[in-house]
């Protein structure tokens, strides 16, 4: 494998608090994040508001962290100056670059000297389209679609025609390399839009296609479940196993999908994808340390695993069953009440289930991010005991500082998966 030339960046999704912090604690080169209801997340996560836009720039700026908002929903005349608002507020607090696809969002972007990234839903396919939005953009997101081959023919014709952005610097190539994939062309999808008025382009699917189907013949007297898998629910995308490929097809940028997942899925998969890019860069890369990140990829949400279509795969896999396939899971049993920083000592009130000495556990809230260790002891009353009830006030040696008010979540191993 040729060594890398320059630094791969990995840019995380954000949801909440919590997990901008995460990406932070894992590696991350960039995090996006959705203000108010203009993105493609708008209502299947928590977005922030503008009020928060000040701090997540300020956080990201502290960490040299690339702030990316995203406004790559389709907008109407009555959203414009909702629009132009939130554009206004990324470029005074410093946003790195907007994500979009809609042309009026990209012509007002860069009419105030906004930087662009295109987004996937601009379904950018070929060498030709680079050219034409690079008088917009420096970076653009390929549709998903595309095999890793044609991938490398978009760079290599960008190397050798020279193609750059506004910025005067080639234009960079961003890909989905984890994360949730849609059945339809590029995300665009009308499915919930037919059945609901809730269209997926404006950030409201409802997300049949997640839902089991049967086959009914016209007379209604048979029924069938095709093979019984969910035939319009892709199962999730994971490239690690194939990594080196992707990188030496001069990919720049790996965006992991999951802005409405929850901390630990943003730090598990930031963690072992930074692990990975660093192992490609440094010649270390190998099928024995893919399985291992593979363990613990399957440790947080997924709907099963597949390569996508970047290795040339005609047909889709689709998910066997509803929900994740994780093989763990979390289970709220607490708050932390005060944290002893000279005795580096959590004080815990136990509200549901109980704790015992090695019990895997997170430890998660806005400043502190997710947290996860094992633990080696726990005192009631200054005594050590093997269990915890609740209600109990319990103690436990922590090296990191917390916050009061961080939750505490029992890691549970999923037997069923």
């Amino acid at each position: 494998m040729k060594q890398l030339t320059s630094k791969v960046e990995i840019t995380a999704p954000v949801g909440s608090w919590e997990s901008l912090r995460a990406a932070i604690q894992s590696g991350a080169d960039s995090v996006y994040f959705g203000i108010g209801m203009l993105n493609m997340r708008a209502r299947s996560s928590i977005n922030f508001t503008l009020r928060d836009l000040v701090k997540i720039c300020k956080i990201c700026r502290k960490n040299n962290v690339q702030a990316y908002l995203t406004l790559n929903i389709v907008i109407y005349d009555g959203e414009m100056k909702e629009m132009r608002k939130i554009v206004n507020a990324a470029k005074k607090n410093g946003v790195t670059a907007i994500i979009a696809s809609d042309q009026a969002v990209i012509q007002y972007a860069v009419s105030v000297g906004m930087p662009v990234h295109m987004s996937t839903q601009t379904n950018i396919s070929n060498a030709a389209a680079v050219k034409y939005y690079s008088q917009f953009a420096d970076v653009m997101v390929t549709a998903r679609e595309l095999k890793l081959a044609q991938v490398a023919n978009i760079t290599r014709t960008i190397k050798r025609k020279k193609i750059t952005g506004p910025s005067g610097k080639p234009v960079r190539i961003e890909i989905f390399a984890h994360g949730a994939l849609c059945m339809a062309i590029s995300g665009k999808c009308y499915l919930s839009l037919d059945n609901y008025n809730a269209s997926a382009n404006r950030g409201a699917c409802y997300q049949l296609c997640r839902r089991p189907y049967k086959v009914t013949d016209p007379e209604g007297k048979v029924e069938l479940v095709v093979d019984n898998e969910y035939i319009m629910s892709p199962k999730d995308l994971c490239t690690i196993g194939f990594l080196d490929k992707i990188l030496a097809a001069g990919v720049s940028i790996l965006k992991i999908e999951g802005r409405g997942r929850s901390p630990e899925y943003v730090k598990t998969v930031i963690s072992c994808y930074r692990e990975a890019v660093d192992s490609v860069t440094e010649e270390t890369y190998s099928t024995e340390k893919a399985a291992g990140w593979m363990d613990r990829l399957k440790t947080v949400y997924n709907r099963g695993f597949w390569d996508g279509y970047y290795l040339g795969q005609t047909l889709g896999e689709w998910a066997g069953q509803h929900g994740s396939l994780a093989t763990q899971r979390k289970e709220y049993v607490g708050k932390v009440t005060n944290y002893f920083r000279k005795l580096m000592v959590a004080e815990i009130r136990m509200e549901s289930g109980f704790l015992k000495p090695g019990d895997a556990i997170y430890i998660q809230g806005p400043t502190t991010g997710s947290i996860e260790f094992i633990i080696p002891e726990i005192r009631v009353d200054l005594k050590p005991v093997k269990k915890t009830a609740k209600g109990d006030q319990c103690s436990i040696p922590v090296d990191t500082f917390l916050r009061r008010a961080d939750k505490i979540y029992k890691i549970i191993n999923n037997t069923t998966n």
